[in-house]
């Protein structure tokens, strides 16, 4: 039995949890292809890369800036409404992308208008309504799974991307993509609002001991107050700009490195197809040992696996060994940070909570994206953006050990189920 938690109606718990899914594999796959557009767009439009990092740059600040914002509105309206707004940013974005002939259309459609569409678009949104279905046994766990079919997303994506680049141009490529984008519209009227009553009358949030009058002022102080929410933020940091980096510039670096184009997209596939494995691990490992622990464990590993990177001989085999190392690795932060949030301060806000960490995560991407641009074109390299990689993976490691992630005092109540911190 996934849950004991509020009726939604005709909207059962196993159609919100496969409609969250597609929108998670259909946003994140769509937006992870783009950096296979870098060499053949900048090519015909005579565009720098930092040209089109920034472009990148912006669309991930602004994801970020937008995704707080989206996330009060879905905490209070529903995801699905949010989404549907999202979904026609996200597709008009791409075909201005597609038709963009100088920087500044590039920066306004791939960068502006996308990433306000993508923030409200965004898989957080879906996972924010997928848990709320579930009970607290099974949050991390249910995370995971969301997490884990955006990068299925990405297994499709990348491959399916090249494709149409190879077969009709890149132009044409972008403008089926937002066809794939559209078609979160439907499946958004399948999500569960937030204003359905439970079976004595709750509303969201009150069943895990939550105040169900808690305002979104008290949610905000409370958070900010607490020393590991400004830890998990900053760590999360450090993923974006590892994640927004790679997504990027990884083709193009493949590229440089004497290989094959289509090593660069298997690349971006592998990561995907192996970070499946790795988010559905890491729902289980947060419902068994310590998620601040795990968390530590993983932006070590990361360091690790760009070390050995740049000191193994080039060929495309030491690339597609990196590229299931990290794909591991990838993803698999999301549903132990939003397991963090959900279990220290419940999940009536999780969604506008979890927007203020993904700021923080989108700075990092927007410096990660921006600056792997900026050094290229300075000294014709990317070892610099690697190597600052391996130093925030340390940093974020060691950031999260002081988390204390025990629930508020409001939250501990008698039926809830025993936090394990070791």
């Amino acid at each position: 039995m996934l849950s004991r938690k509020r009726s939604t109606g005709w909207r059962r718990p196993a159609l919100v949890l496969v409609t969250g899914c597609l929108i998670a594999a259909i946003g994140f796959g769509a937006r992870s292809s783009l950096g296979l557009f870098l060499e053949p767009l900048t090519a015909a439009r005579g565009f720098t890369r930092e040209t089109f990092g920034l472009a990148l740059a912006l669309q991930n600040l602004f994801w970020g800036l937008g995704l707080p914002v989206a996330g009060a509105l879905a905490d209070r309206l529903g995801a699905g409404r949010v989404i549907v707004v999202g979904a026609l940013l996200y597709a008009s974005g791409l075909y201005g992308m597609s038709a963009a002939d100088t920087g500044t259309a590039l920066h306004l459609s791939a960068g502006v208008l996308m990433g306000l569409g993508i923030a409200f678009s965004a898989f957080s949104l879906a996972l924010a309504a997928m848990v709320r279905v579930v009970g607290p046994e099974r949050r991390t766990l249910v995370l995971g799974l969301g997490t884990a079919a955006g990068s299925a997303g990405q297994v499709v994506f990348s491959p399916i991307a090249q494709g149409f680049i190879q077969g009709v141009g890149w132009s044409d490529a972008l403008g089926v993509i937002a066809l794939f984008v559209l078609a979160m519209v439907p499946l958004a009227f399948l999500l569960p609002g937030n204003r359905s009553n439970g079976p004595s009358g709750t509303v969201p949030g009150a069943l895990d001991g939550h105040p169900p009058d808690q305002k979104l002022r008290e949610a905000l102080g409370e958070a900010l107050a607490h020393r590991g929410f400004l830890l998990l933020s900053a760590g999360f940091f450090v993923c974006g700009f590892h994640v927004a980096f790679i997504t990027v510039h990884f083709p193009a670096y493949v590229a440089d490195l004497g290989l094959d184009a289509s090593i660069g997209a298997w690349s971006l596939s592998l990561i995907g197809l192996f970070n499946i494995a790795g988010s559905l691990a890491a729902g289980v490992l947060g419902q068994r040992f310590s998620q601040k622990r795990t968390l530590a464990a993983i932006y070590l590993a990361r360091a690790v696996v760009i070390v050995l990177l740049l000191l193994a001989p080039v060929s495309a085999v030491t690339v597609l060994l990196f590229a299931a190392a990290m794909g591991v690795l990838w993803l698999s932060t999301v549903p132990l940070t939003t397991g963090v949030i959900a279990q220290v301060f419940g999940v009536r806000w999780m969604a506008t909570l979890f927007g203020l960490v993904f700021l923080s995560h989108q700075i990092g991407s927007f410096l990660g994206v921006w600056l792997g641009g900026v050094l290229y074109e300075r000294t014709g390299s990317y070892d610099g953006m690697w190597w600052a990689g391996v130093a925030l993976g340390v940093l974020a490691a060691l950031l999260h050990l002081p988390i204390d992630e025990r629930p508020r005092p409001r939250l501990r109540v008698p039926s809830a189920p025993p936090v394990r911190t070791v």
